[in-house]
């Protein structure tokens, strides 16, 4: 079997659900599964609608009404006569939901977060398999949380491997076309988690594994892995073929056309990654397999916003040695704080960290009992990959003022006070 991955600006509207089908009848369709995002934008209003649980009790009903408002609009669009089946499995979908809301006694931020969010993919794949099957591709809806099993870190869930292999294999047993989701997959009590934002990818990655998937194809809004995201940068360069190795790298320094977790997975049974445009399905795109390392080799650069810096020193003018990093990493563990960046000399230690979840003054609290900390909140760090010096001068020349400077071998990054 082969998977294919289609994101939520494949399917933002009911052209783009259109467009899928194109894609699905040019490539052929047998002996796939078929991994879908949520709808556009969904979400992001998901979260809104969460934020409005937590901050304004009033409001999170309306907000949530807004989403269905928006799924039912494209379905309309879809459908010559809608289905009463896919009106009352939407309608399902959004009621298990509010009910949730209305009646849990949970105050846990990421939890609730996971069984709202989670909405966006069920909604999504449940519009195309039928659609799918109103124009004669015959297929098998599956719920990805039937297969994807994981501990309970909501919003960021770690995959029971072995359990989730056995799982898959029994789901996809006998059949030839799938849809599931991405994202999201089952606690083992039973309550719904997430893999991350942007988990779809990583989805995708998993079932190819356990399946030993002969290919995976991400289909993108781009013509492929770009040197850079043409929304930043100009004169973007298309990459044709990248090493597993060198994909994992250019995804852990944060590029965004493949998910960080997706790689190894397929590069541990050799299954090929393409990232093909859902516009141009024609054209080959970009490979990640085994390989050159980079084709062409070229810069890339990458850019992570709303970073924060912090830069520490030992109130009792100490050294900062292994206890002290020791002591610091267990607090970056304990509050979940991403570390991005890492420098260090005798008497200071300067990291740039994610606050995905929130908790950096209570991180501040525990710091600033043991160390002087300077604050940097709202920088943003620039990493070149393949760095030359019209790199390195392009960079310099452009972002302004940099509060810090780190280079390897092959890695040039900056860290600046704010998005350019």
């Amino acid at each position: 079997m082969k998977v294919f991955k289609f994101g939520g600006a494949s399917v933002k509207e009911a052209t783009g659900v259109k467009n899928i089908l194109s894609v699905l009848k040019f490539t052929g369709f047998e002996n796939t599964l078929i991994v879908v995002s949520a709808m556009g934008k969904t979400t992001n209003a998901l979260e809104q609608v969460v934020h409005s649980f937590f901050e304004n009790k009033t409001q999170y009903t309306q907000d949530l009404e807004t989403v269905r408002e928006n799924h039912l609009r494209i379905i309309e669009e879809l459908f010559k006569t809608a289905p009463s089946e896919i009106l009352l499995k939407v309608n399902a979908l959004f009621d298990s939901v509010l009910t949730f809301l209305r009646t849990t006694d949970a105050d846990e931020y990421s939890l609730i977060y996971d069984q709202v969010v989670s909405l966006g993919e069920l909604v999504s794949t449940t519009i195309i398999s039928h659609y799918m099957q109103q124009e004669g591709i015959e297929n098998t809806w599956l719920d990805a949380r039937e297969c994807i099993q994981t501990d309970a870190y909501y919003r960021d869930a770690n995959l029971n491997w072995k359990d989730t292999e056995i799982a898959i294999q029994k789901a996809i047993e006998g059949k030839s076309t799938l849809i599931s989701q991405g994202f999201i997959g089952r606690s083992p009590k039973g309550l719904t988690t997430t893999l991350g934002r942007e988990g779809s990818d990583y989805s995708a990655a998993i079932f190819a594994y356990a399946m030993g998937a002969e290919s995976v194809t991400i289909w993108k809004d781009v013509p492929g892995v770009l040197n850079g995201d043409p929304r930043k940068f100009k004169d973007t360069v298309l990459l044709n073929q990248i090493s597993y190795r060198e994909a994992i790298e250019l995804a852990f320094y944060g590029a965004s056309v493949i998910h960080p977790k997706t790689l190894q997975p397929l590069q541990r049974k050799e299954i090929p990654l393409y990232v093909k445009s859902f516009e141009n399905p024609e054209n080959p795109g970009t490979s990640v397999s085994k390989g050159k390392t980079l084709d062409p080799l070229v810069p890339c650069y990458i850019v992570k916003t709303d970073q924060t810096l912090l830069k520490l020193s030992s109130k009792d003018f100490s050294f900062i040695v292994e206890e002290n990093i020791s002591e610091i990493f267990a607090l970056l563990h304990q509050y979940q704080m991403r570390v991005e960046m890492i420098q260090n000399s005798a008497i200071s230690f300067s990291i740039c960290i994610y606050n995905k979840y929130n908790k950096l003054e209570s991180l501040l609290i525990e710091l600033e009992k043991k160390f002087n900390v300077k604050v940097s909140d709202g920088v943003s760090l620039y990493t070149i990959r393949h760095f030359d010096k019209p790199a390195i001068n392009f960079i310099k020349d452009w972002v302004g003022d940099i509060l810090l400077e780190q280079r390897t071998k092959k890695t040039a990054q900056f860290v600046v006070k704010a998005e350019v």
